[in-house]
C-alpha cells in the first residue's frame, strides 16, 4: 500500500523526513515520486541542528500568548490571502470600484504567478459567497472533467501499484478555473473584464521578490519532478518558466513569468472563449496531441461552471455551510455534527479529550467520504441522511471516552434510488470564500505551449484522485469529475453572514475548517487566535481512491500542543506523529455587527505561510 501524500497536497520532499519517522503506523514512504519499502528506503538526510530548539514566542499584552498578531480591521473592505502582494492586489481591485468578485478573480490570477506551488490557470475552483440583495449564500463548482478520449482501460493501463500516478498527462482534467472567473464576473463584477485582470498580467511581466515559504515549496516541487521514476511526458516548459538557468528563485530574488502575462493579456481581451475555444485552446489540443496526452478542444468547449446550492448545518447556533460532493466539503458539517453531540468546552481547550473526540469524528466522517463521495451525475449520493443530526448521534456513540476505536467502518446508508485559499469583502456586504488548486504541489508536471514558448502555468493532476476499482462509486470513466479535496468555508449568525473562511491542504481541510469553527465557537477565539492555535491532522483513513485504512492511522500534532495533552492521548491508544507541515493555510474574513453602528471586517491570515490580511 503506497503512502497517500494526496492527503496533505504537498510536495513529497517536504514530507519525506516525517514520514520516515512514522514506524509500523505507516509502512511505506514515499521521496522523489517513488514508493519504497522501509527496508529499501535510502535514509533521509540527517536535518541540521536546530540553534532554536526550546524557544517559543514572546509575549502579548492581550490575547492568548500562542498568538501570533491581531485580527486587521476595516469598514470598507479587507482581503486575506496566501502572499502579501495578492492582498494588496485585492485591495487595490476594491478601491478602484470593484466588486469582492472582481477582486477575488483578481488575487487568484495573481496568486496563479506569486504562488505556482498551490494554483494556477491548469486548476480548479470552487467558491461559496454571501450575496447581499439575496441575502443567502451560494456557490459555484468549477471543477473540471476527465478528457472524452481517455478510456478507464487506458487509465488503468497507466496506474502504478493500483492507482493513478502523481505526475503525466492520465492525471489532467479539463482546468475550470477561468470559466469560474468569467461566471463569477457575469453576475458579480463590477469593472471591465479587462480592467480585473490587465493589472495581474502587467505584475507578471515586471516581477516580485519570492517570499520563503513559496521559495521552499518551488525548489522542492521542480526537484520532485526532475528526480521522480513517474513518466511526466514534456519537462522542457515547466524548467523554462520555473527554474530558467537551471534553478528556481532564491528568497528575495525578482521573478517574472512573462509567459504567464501573455496569456492572461489574451484572456483579458477574448474573454473565456479566448481559453476554451479560442487560440489558448488550439494550443493546449496541439501540446496534448504532440505528447501523447487526451485532451482536445472540444473537451475544453465543453466545460461550464455549475452554481449550486451550498449544504447547511449548524453548529451551536452557527450556521456552517459547504459545497456537496465530488468535494470533500461534507465531511466538515459531518464532523461538527458528531462533535456537537460532546461538551468540547468543558473537556478543555487542545484538552487530549477534546482531541481525542474530534480526531475521532473525522476517521467516522472519513469512512463515509471514502465510500460515497465522487461526482453526482455519475451516481446517487445520500447528502440529507449524511448531513442529518440524526445519523451525526448514531455514530457519535461510536466515540469511547477511554480508548481510541480499533476500526471504523462507513455508514450503512438507507437503500435509495498545494491549494490556496482566500478571503475577500467588499463595502456593499459581499464577502467571497475562494479556494483553488492544481492538487498536488504544482500539478501534472506539464506546461502546455503554442509551438515556440510556454503559456506560462501548468495543468491540475486532479486526475489522480478517481478510483480504478469497478464499482466504486469514484470509478474513472470519461467526461466525469474526479472526488476534489478543494474546500471553500462560509459560516452565518442569524440572519447574517459571519465568516468567509477556509483552510487549505488536502485532507487537511476539513479537519482544518472543524478546528477554526470550534476554537471561535466553543473557545471564544478570534479569528486570528483561532487560525494561529496549535493543529492536529489525522491520516490513514480510506480514500475516494479506493485505498484502505491503515489501522488506527497516525495523529500528527503542532508542537504547540501541550506535552500533557499529548501523554493523555497515547494512553488512549493514539500513535502520534511529529510535525510534518502539512497542517494547510489559513485565512478568513469575518464580519462583526456592532450595536448601533455600522458592521466591520475582521481579517485573519496565516502564520504558516507568507501572506498578509488587510483591511481599510
Amino acid at each position: 500500500m503506497r503512502r497517500r501524500t494526496f492527503l496533505s497536497a504537498l510536495p513529497a520532499g517536504a514530507l519525506a523526513a516525517a514520514a520516515a519517522s512514522q514506524g509500523q503506523a505507516q509502512t511505506q514512504v514515499q521521496t522523489s515520486g517513488e514508493t519504497q519499502s522501509p527496508t529499501a528506503a535510502a535514509p533521509a538526510p540527517a536535518r541540521p541542528a536546530d540553534p532554536y530548539a526550546g524557544v517559543g514566542i514572546g509575549d502579548r499584552v492581550t490575547g492568548p500568548k500562542f498568538m501570533g498578531r491581531s485580527t486587521v480591521w476595516g469598514a470598507n473592505g479587507a482581503a486575506a490571502t496566501a502572499h502579501p502582494v495578492a492582498s494588496l492586489v485585492g485591495i487595490d481591485t476594491l478601491r478602484r470600484g470593484g466588486s469582492a468578485i472582481d477582486a477575488a478573480i483578481a488575487v487568484n490570477a495573481a496568486l496563479g504567478f506569486l504562488e505556482p506551488v498551490a494554483n494556477g490557470i491548469g486548476g480548479d475552483a470552487f467558491c461559496m459567497l454571501w450575496d447581499p440583495k439575496q441575502k443567502k449564500v451560494v456557490g459555484f463548482n468549477g471543477s473540471g472533467n476527465s478528457p472524452r478520449g481517455l478510456s478507464l482501460e487506458t487509465a488503468r493501463s497507466r496506474a502504478i501499484d493500483g492507482y493513478l500516478p502523481r505526475y503525466g498527462a492520465v492525471t489532467v482534467n479539463v482546468p475550470g478555473t477561468v470559466d469560474a472567473w468569467w461566471s463569477a464576473h457575469q453576475r458579480y463584477g463590477k469593472l471591465p473584464w479587462k480592467e480585473v485582470l490587465l493589472p495581474v498580467a502587467e505584475l507578471c511581466e515586471q516581477g516580485v521578490p519570492v517570499p520563503q515559504v513559496i521559495a521552499y515549496y518551488l525548489e522542492r516541487n521542480m526537484a520532485s519532478f526532475d528526480r521522480g521514476r513517474i513518466p511526466i511526458e514534456e519537462n522542457d516548459n515547466r524548467k523554462r518558466i520555473w527554474a530558467p538557468g537551471g534553478e528556481t528563485p532564491k528568497v528575495g530574488e525578482v521573478f517574472a513569468n512573462p509567459f504567464l502575462g501573455r496569456t492572461l493579456r489574451m484572456i483579458a481581451e477574448g474573454g473565456r472563449d479566448a481559453f476554451y475555444d479560442g487560440p489558448i485552446a488550439d494550443s493546449i489540443e496541439a501540446y496534448f496531441k504532440r505528447i501523447g496526452g487526451w485532451m482536445t478542444r472540444a473537451d475544453l468547449a465543453a466545460h461550464r461552471t455549475d452554481w449550486v446550492e451550498p449544504i447547511r448545518t449548524e453548529y451551536r447556533g452557527v450556521g456552517v455551510y459547504a459545497l456537496g460532493p465530488n468535494t470533500q466539503g461534507l465531511s466538515t458539517n459531518q464532523i461538527l455534527n458528531i462533535c456537537e453531540q460532546f461538551d468540547l468546552k468543558g473537556m478543555g481547550f487542545q484538552s487530549a479529550a477534546a482531541l481525542h473526540v474530534q480526531a475521532e469524528a473525522k476517521r467516522l466522517a472519513f469512512e463515509d467520504r471514502a465510500r460515497y463521495f465522487a461526482d453526482p451525475r455519475f451516481g446517487e449520493i445520500p447528502i440529507e441522511w449524511l448531513n442529518s443530526k440524526a445519523y451525526a448521534a448514531e455514530r457519535a456513540r461510536l466515540i469511547r471516552p477511554d480508548r481510541i476505536m480499533d476500526r471504523v467502518m462507513p455508514g450503512d446508508a438507507p437503500h435509495q434510488g498545494d491549494t490556496t485559499y482566500f478571503s475577500v469583502a467588499d463595502s456593499d456586504g459581499m464577502m467571497v470564500s475562494w479556494i483553488q488548486s492544481n492538487y498536488r504541489g504544482m500539478g501534472s508536471g506539464l506546461a502546455p505551449d503554442n509551438g515556440s514558448e510556454p503559456l506560462g502555468f501548468m495543468f491540475q493532476d486532479r486526475g489522480e484522485l478517481f478510483a480504478l476499482t469497478d464499482g466504486h462509486p469514484n470509478v474513472y470513466a470519461p467526461g466525469k469529475r474526479p472526488f476534489q479535496t478543494i474546500i471553500p468555508g462560509f459560516a452565518t449568525k442569524g440572519d447574517d453572514p459571519w465568516m468567509a473562511f477556509g483552510v487549505m491542504g488536502g485532507g487537511m481541510q476539513p479537519q482544518g475548517q472543524a478546528q477554526i469553527i470550534i476554537n471561535m465557537v466553543d473557545y471564544d477565539l478570534d479569528p486570528q487566535a483561532a487560525g494561529d492555535a496549535p493543529r492536529w491532522q489525522h491520516y490513514g483513513s480510506s480514500e475516494p481512491t479506493g485505498q484502505p485504512q491503515e489501522g488506527t492511522g497516525v495523529l500528527h500534532l503542532e508542537s504547540g500542543v501541550p506535552e500533557a495533552t499529548k501523554t493523555g492521548l497515547r494512553a488512549l491508544g493514539w500513535t502520534l506523529g511529529e510535525p510534518d507541515g502539512g497542517f494547510g493555510g489559513y485565512q478568513n474574513v469575518m464580519m462583526q455587527q456592532n450595536p448601533g453602528g455600522r458592521w466591520t471586517y475582521g481579517a485573519a491570515t496565516e502564520m504558516r505561510k507568507d501572506g498578509i490580511a488587510i483591511a481599510y
